[in-house]
């Protein structure tokens, strides 16, 4: 990493606090809360689309409406695909902007932009470009998990299911990559690959907090337990996983893997879709304390929490927090989106 290059110290607000100023609904206020949205979703022709890691109630909501749940990737080609004139995207502010950046002709809403990806905080456009143009042999590769600018300066945009493909057939063509931003993410597709990697330091701050110590002494608690780990997790969190991958890649590990109890490193927000796919089995959030410590996100990450169905109504009232991106942003990272794609349709294809 080139040492004139700092990454920016973030301002990270505490999940428990923001989970403490979200309103509570009774029962009955929600059920009032969901009718109403339901119906101005279809008196504006507008389609949910949610991540994995916002509250349960969305997720639901989402499902009831014809909308849908998955992870960034599958979030993206759904909103492409689906005919509504407006696209409401729960979750942080690059979701928003991907869905932009793909379908410049639909208003698309969130129902907070304030909403943030402390990986996307950490790789700012300016320094980001900065760094490289001092590698202009190299194929810029950036996660979805940053802003439009950074994504109009990539070659290529990839989630975590098909990093490690794409950067495999980058590899085999010879190319130097440029990653950016996750450091743990990208140190794991280059472990897998051996492929030439020059990699920015971002961590994401739910991810990087998971513990190896407290892990051990969950699993010596429950030694039949297998872990899930998402590979934006520490290395040797990495080591003690029995399935590592994207969202949708564990909740099918969750699955087909043997154990009736799982130990899960990644954000708990993804324990409803989770337990919707496996009913059967139990679910336990990885730690992210260590001794005399306290957590910061508690695996849950506090811009997702943002999300909530007093906003949500908001946002369909007021028609507030739109997404726009200067066209000529756009047209460049629609370049680079639009490979990520194109390479995904194309591992379906092939049966991958």
């Amino acid at each position: 990493m080139n040492k004139a290059i700092t990454i920016p110290l973030i301002k990270v607000p505490l999940t428990a606090h923001i989970e403490a100023l979200n309103p509570h609904y009774s029962p009955e206020q929600k059920l009032r809360v969901k009718a109403q949205i339901k119906q101005k979703l279809k008196e504006q022709d507008a389609v949910l689309v949610a991540h994995y890691y916002v509250e349960r109630d969305l997720q639901e909501l989402a499902e009831e409406t014809g909308g849908y749940v998955s992870d960034s990737l599958d979030m993206a080609r759904f909103g492409n695909e689906h005919p509504a004139k407006t696209l409401i995207v729960a979750g942080v502010r690059f979701m928003g902007e991907t869905a932009k950046i793909l379908n410049p002709e639909k208003r698309v809403l969130m129902p907070t932009l304030e909403a943030e990806c402390s990986l996307d905080l950490e790789c700012p456009a300016e320094q980001f470009i900065a760094f490289c143009d001092e590698h202009p042999d190299r194929t810029v590769v950036v996660y979805s998990n940053t802003s439009a600018e950074v994504k109009a300066r990539a070659d290529y945009v990839v989630t975590s299911s098909i990093a490690v493909d794409l950067v495999t057939w980058l590899d085999e063509q010879g190319k130097k990559i440029l990653w950016a931003p996750d450091k743990h993410l990208g140190r794991y597709i280059q472990r897998l690959t051996g492929a030439d990697m020059l990699l920015w330091q971002a961590a994401c701050v739910v991810h990087d907090e998971f513990k190896f110590r407290a892990l051990g002494e969950m699993l010596d608690k429950y030694p039949d337990a297998g872990v899930l780990v998402h590979p934006e997790s520490p290395e040797d969190i990495i080591r003690l996983a029995d399935a590592v991958g994207s969202t949708s890649q564990l909740i099918k590990a969750a699955q087909t893997l043997p154990h009736q109890r799982f130990i899960v490193a990644t954000d708990s927000g993804i324990f409803y879709k989770m337990q919707q796919a496996a009913p059967d089995k139990t679910f336990i959030a990885a730690p992210t304390m260590g001794e005399g410590a306290t957590c910061k996100s508690c695996a849950h990450c506090p811009w997702m929490a943002m999300n909530g169905l007093h906003n949500l109504l908001s946002v369909l009232e007021t028609g507030g927090n739109e997404i726009f991106v200067e066209e000529s942003v756009r047209v460049k990272a629609l370049r680079s989106t639009q490979r990520m794609l194109d390479f995904a349709k194309m591992r379906r294809d092939s049966g991958h």
